[in-house]
């Protein structure tokens, strides 16, 4: 027997909260990560059998706490310093708290700083954070580091025992650190909401458990942080791209790009609350790269179509942004909004910047240069083009999408029946 998808919603949800408690009272993160995994695998092994828990919280971090204790017993038994250390653990602390008692509301979020520990290179902090707290599984991490698993496995393990050997504690970072550290905290909830957004693989074109998990925590550090523009940008963002969710899944499960979406079935709560963020945040703070991606995406939102989309000001946000953030993905989308204001062949003369770097050989590359290609009514080139990204890309519903555009691009007659 497998665990429904609900059931296996609730551990991804459940797992970092557990985690945050045993790294809060026990202080060691690589232990604790390894405990909360073990005792993952015990409940995907009992909860088909027995059912899930009344408390699946308690029951979830009373094994884990075993798992923990069974690790240090372990070890305890090669040096005294360990047995010490075992006799130091307070009694009380090998028991599930009352289901009733709530977790401290800051806990996920000060286990995300405390990946983001400056004893970490930036890499080790996201695939860390990723894994830890993300929910994303060691393949996942390794996909979005275009990286294997096993190398992405000893990654993440290195950066374990990184933290133990600095003796990073489960404390609010000092104020020298906070603001790198903030950073590389919305960068991991940017790429687990991307991740959640658009699979990188798999059956399926978005996982729901991630973007709301990003949401949730984003939401959070917003609250904590009101003042902070960067926060309220990257809430904005995800608020006006998640917005689109429904109308971007066809009754199929294939992927409905942004021209033909059914802007009806857009949420308009989330597009209301997140472009009212992307003003306020404008307005009292420097812009930055997530604040001006918000923008951008408020400008989409507020258009009633892809034609009646403000263009010049849509190019104008990607310029800035490129000068505050530039890399190729923001060079990518550029290539499209310029193409939409000054002509197809403009976009592309853009597009053959990137044809030597990280992008090249990347789907998405292919799909951008075969949607300008048919904006210069260059068919059979866009067909080849759309082929070619299908061939490239993981996700497979987005693989199907891109093999139907080859096709009513190979004989456009059969796209208007």
């Amino acid at each position: 027997m497998s665990l429904d998808q609900a059931t296996v919603d609730l551990l991804r949800r459940l797992a970092p909260q557990v985690l945050a408690t045993l790294v809060r009272r026990y202080g060691d993160f690589g232990r604790a990560e390894d405990a909360v995994q073990e005792a993952l695998v015990v409940a995907v092994e009992r909860w088909p059998l027995d059912g899930v828990p009344e408390q699946p919280s308690g029951w979830l971090h009373t094994v884990a706490a075993r798992r923990y204790v069974d690790l240090v017993r372990t070890e305890s038994a090669r040096t005294r310093r360990e047995r010490t250390a075992l006799d130091l653990t307070p009694r009380d602390a090998l028991v599930a708290p009352p289901p009733d008692v709530a977790a401290p509301c800051d806990d996920l979020l000060e286990l995300f700083l405390l990946c983001c520990h400056p004893a970490l290179p930036a890499p080790a902090q996201l695939a860390l954070t990723l894994r830890a707290v993300g929910g994303l599984t060691t393949a996942e991490v390794a996909a979005a580091f275009l990286v294997s698993e096993r190398t992405m496995g000893q990654r993440i393990s290195r950066a374990k025992q990184r933290l133990r050997e600095a003796g990073a504690r489960f404390a609010p970072p000092p104020e020298a650190e906070r603001d790198a550290r903030l950073a590389v905290v919305r960068q991991v909830l940017y790429l687990m909401f991307n991740e959640g957004y658009s699979a990188s693989s798999g059956p399926h074109l978005r996982r729901a458990d991630l973007t709301g998990q990003a949401l949730r925590l984003t939401r959070r550090l917003h609250e904590r942080l009101p003042d902070d523009g960067e926060t309220a940008g990257l809430l904005a963002l995800m608020l006006l791209t998640e917005a689109r969710a429904a109308a971007r899944v066809g009754p199929d499960g294939d992927l409905v790009p942004l021209a033909e979406q059914d802007r009806r079935r857009w949420d308009r709560a989330a597009i209301q609350e997140g472009c009212a963020l992307v003003e306020r945040t404008l307005a009292t703070s420097p812009p930055g790269p997530y604040q001006v991606q918000a923008a951008i995406a408020a400008v989409h939102a507020e258009a009633p179509g892809t034609e009646a989309t403000d263009w010049p000001q849509v190019l104008a946000l990607y310029e800035l942004l490129e000068r505050l953030a530039p890399n190729p993905v923001v060079t990518l989308n550029r290539a499209v909004a310029v193409g939409m204001v000054h002509g197809p062949a403009a976009g592309l003369t853009l597009l053959s910047e990137l044809e030597s770097g990280l992008l090249a050989g990347h789907h998405r590359l292919h799909a951008v240069r075969a949607h300008l290609l048919e904006l210069a009514d260059d068919q059979a080139a866009a067909a080849a083009q759309w082929r070619t990204a299908a061939t490239l890309a993981g996700s497979e519903p987005e693989r199907r999408y891109l093999l139907r555009r080859a096709a009513a691009a190979s004989d456009p007659s059969s796209a208007a029946m």
